[in-house]
């Protein structure tokens, strides 16, 4: 007689690409996360190891869409990859503006931004760590948004406000 339940198992380690028999299941979410963020394209993804620094995850992913459509993407196929994995609860905080979406899978948080988002909130540093060199087209700041170089408004765009608008 067959087990179903092995069955079902092994069926969805390879949807996934868990490795059966590994008992870390914190790091295969981890390299699942990882995995799929790869596939989508993403970019300077960083895994900060939370372990003995804080009860709120083992692993921290934090990584970069190149556009809102892109992150959104990618917010969606892990929680698809997810729920195959049988992980249950987890949601994602941003859609579908898709600026910043955060997704909690318990034991790993992921943080998905679109570059300038990243860059602003640099949350890579709370932790100690350099966020990674911007890719060439990256976001860069307010001096590469163009604009009138010589406002004092901070934000490069003439008007005075202060305020910068990011398509």
């Amino acid at each position: 007689m067959t087990d179903i339940n092995a069955q079902n198992r092994a069926a969805t380690d390879a949807a996934t690409g868990v490795q059966a028999g590994l008992t870390d299941f914190p790091a295969q979410l981890r390299d699942m996360v990882v995995r799929s963020l790869d596939d989508d394209k993403a970019e300077a993804t960083v895994v900060i190891d939370l372990q003995g620094k804080t009860s709120l995850a083992d692993y921290m992913v934090v990584t970069t869409g190149r556009s809102a459509r892109q992150v959104g993407a990618m917010a969606d196929h892990l929680l698809e990859k997810l729920k195959a994995m049988g992980v249950s609860g987890a949601d994602a905080e941003g859609m579908p503006q898709n600026d910043w979406v955060l997704i909690d899978a318990g034991d790993v948080i992921v943080h998905l931004f679109r570059p300038e988002v990243r860059a602003f909130y640099g949350i890579e540093k709370m932790w100690g760590l350099e966020p990674p060199p911007a890719p060439p087209g990256w976001f860069d700041g307010p001096e590469s948004a163009g604009g009138d170089a010589g406002d004092d408004d901070d934000d490069g765009d003439g008007d005075g406000d202060g305020a910068r608008i990011v398509e």
